[in-house]
């Protein structure tokens, strides 16, 4: 085995930022690639076999840049850059960098944090209808309320229209009291968050009350035609086929639709059909309609929950293949 010592130059105001608290980045990143890092003044020591050593520089070199944006180095940057070895495709992370959807209330930058996610922001921008397939905690919602506020503050459409079947997750919730709007709130409930959180509660009231932005159950859709407005379906794994073809036909001139799923968390009976599993057979082929999936890779939520998906992926895969046997 050949081995070989690397140096790449890390700035003193970027050191605490790559190695991570109690050095955890760097601690990570050698477990990995079976490499020793030792950093003096500011140069950081990569030692280890040739091929590792190259790549650990290219992993370094990238959250070394992303640091001098400005960006917090975070344990999802490091898992991200290290399952992107296999496919050569580590220096794309910082191309991720470029593009900001938006700002949150409070400030923070909304971007894609993986290229699954770069892929789905294209598709939005170039296509009237998307879909976003893909498991828990890929950003699908998130990213698609981030574009419809873009939209919205940028006079593109007229107003926002945010909706999801009323369906409860595997339980039943019994008689909710309160008026008609208290009963649906709940099951809205995360739509109202990444409002919150980008556009803030006061701008949201005051535009909810001029009905520039409207955040309904799937079932009020039925009978009207939303023309100049960004609609986001969310939880569309719950609909039926005929409610997916309800709102599909309700879109009109100058609209935008985005429809967000998992296929793998259908709460709907187990002999029934998901409105989005037909659409996305029948609609694949047609112009101006695109399908995104996002897979286990690109869960930016907290690593344990990326685990947590790719353990149920391969449970169910397992499962899938003793039946066809």
């Amino acid at each position: 085995m050949n081995t070989s010592e690397r140096y790449i130059t890390i700035p003193a105001d970027c050191v605490s930022n790559v190695f991570g608290q109690f050095d955890c980045n760097v601690k990570k990143i050698e477990k990995a690639m079976s490499v020793t890092l030792i950093m003096r003044d500011d140069q950081l020591k990569i030692i280890g076999e040739n091929t590792s050593v190259d790549k650990t520089v290219e992993i370094m070199e990238s959250l070394v840049e992303l640091a001098r944006r400005g960006n917090q180095i975070t344990e999802q940057n490091v898992n991200y850059a290290l399952s992107l070895l296999e496919d050569d495709k580590v220096g794309k992370v910082v191309e991720l960098d470029k593009d900001i959807v938006c700002h949150t209330i409070g400030g923070k930058p909304v971007k894609a944090k993986t290229i699954g996610q770069k892929k789905y922001l294209n598709a939005i921008d170039q296509n009237m209808i998307v879909f976003g397939v893909g498991p828990a905690g890929t950003g699908k919602t998130y990213l698609a309320m981030a574009k419809a506020i873009t939209a919205f503050k940028n006079d593109e459409v007229n107003r926002i229209i945010l909706t999801r079947p009323a369906i409860e997750a595997g339980e039943k919730l019994g008689f909710l009291p309160g008026d008609l709007q208290s009963k649906v709130d709940p099951y809205l409930r995360p739509l109202y968050d990444a409002l919150y959180e980008i556009m803030g509660a006061d701008s949201f009231l005051k535009n909810m009350e001029k009905g520039l932005i409207e955040v309904a159950p799937l079932a009020y859709m039925r009978g009207r035609t939303l023309d100049n407005a960004f609609i986001v379906l969310d939880e569309a794994q719950n609909t039926t086929p005929a409610q997916m073809k309800m709102f599909l036909t309700r879109i009109g001139f100058g609209s935008k639709a985005i429809i967000t799923g998992d296929l793998s968390q259908k709460d709907i009976p187990k002999d029934a059909t998901s409105g989005l599993e037909i659409a996305l057979r029948v609609l694949k082929n047609i112009d101006d309609i695109a399908v995104c999936n996002l897979t286990s890779q690109d869960v930016v939520r907290h690593p344990l929950v990326q685990k947590i998906v790719k353990a149920y992926d391969d449970y169910e895969g397992k499962k899938g293949n003793k039946k066809r046997s």
